[in-house]
């Protein structure tokens, strides 16, 4: 009896050793994923998706994931080419194109590219001035790619896009930015006031050599006038005339009143010089 129980403790054992060694030696490996299989601690090759079997205790299989990884970059405080002091931080995207480089290659390959990524970022960043840091984006995200994709291609990692995400500048900075934009409006401002002024005295000139021209063209805007002064209810009374020849008759006018009075004037100083003339009265002579 104490011999069948031996035998069965020993199968118990057997089959329990069995199935976990079976369960060690079943491996998954998933659709985005890529096996790189090592035995003895000597690389055998790479196992695609699917169900694979590895020897337990001999063999040991890294699963290494192929899709694109999103990586912020934390803020970097980076000095510019003309001594400004920024804050910028980036997010670049990756993925594994060698498993085998990958795993080999760089012991952690996450960690790896997020300390380059970091160096590389200041180093661009700090050879631009502020002026080009805020307006050519496009081109530093370009120079810390290229940059990154040179180191990255010996670790078997692909960098797709670094884009820069937030620049936080000093308090000082931003008041003399807004200043500074603000007179930028003022100018433009001013600038397109004198332009629409110029533009008006030229249309106005057009105008009165039409009008010079075509005499009319005067009264039809005279009669414009009334009926726009006619929209409202108001008890403004308006007489049109042209305005030019009005003050031409009015200065003939005056000039015709002065010379008439000039002449009467001229008139009473004659009749006071002239000579008395004899009176006769009864025979006699007398002089007044």
């Amino acid at each position: 009896m104490g011999v069948w129980i031996f035998v069965l403790i020993v199968v118990a054992v057997v089959a329990v050793v069995a199935l976990v060694g079976l369960a060690m030696a079943i491996k998954i490996v998933r659709q985005y994923e890529k096996g790189v299989l090592f035995r003895f601690g000597r690389l055998i090759g790479t196992r695609e998706p699917g169900l694979r079997l590895i020897v337990p205790f001999v063999d040991v299989l890294h699963r290494v994931s192929l899709r694109i990884v999103t990586m912020p970059i934390q803020s970097q405080g980076i000095i510019t080419r003309d001594n400004v002091s920024v804050d910028v931080s980036a997010v670049a995207y990756f993925r594994v194109v060698d498993a085998v480089k990958s795993v080999i290659a760089v012991e952690n390959v996450g960690a790896a590219i997020n300390q380059i990524a970091q160096t590389t970022l200041r180093k661009v960043v700090g050879q631009h001035t502020l002026d080009e840091t805020l307006s050519e984006t496009d081109r530093i995200n370009i120079d810390i790619r290229e940059i990154l994709d040179i180191t990255t291609t010996d670790w078997g990692v692909e960098v797709t896009l670094v884009e820069l995400k937030d620049i936080q500048l000093p308090d000082s900075m931003k008041r003399a930015m807004a200043r500074q934009a603000e007179a930028e409006r003022e100018k433009r401002a001013k600038i397109i006031s004198a332009e629409g002024e110029s533009m008006a005295a030229a249309a106005l000139g057009d105008a009165s050599d039409t009008m010079m021209a075509h005499p009319l063209a005067l009264q039809l805007r005279n009669l414009q006038s009334l009926v726009e002064i006619g929209v409202d209810k108001n008890s403004t009374v308006v007489f049109p005339a042209p305005l030019m020849s009005t003050i031409g008759e009015l200065g003939t006018f005056l000039a015709r009143e002065s010379a008439a009075a000039a002449q009467q004037g001229n008139a009473v100083v004659d009749l006071g010089k002239a000579p008395a003339v004899p009176l006769r009265t009864n025979g006699s002579a007398k002089t007044p």
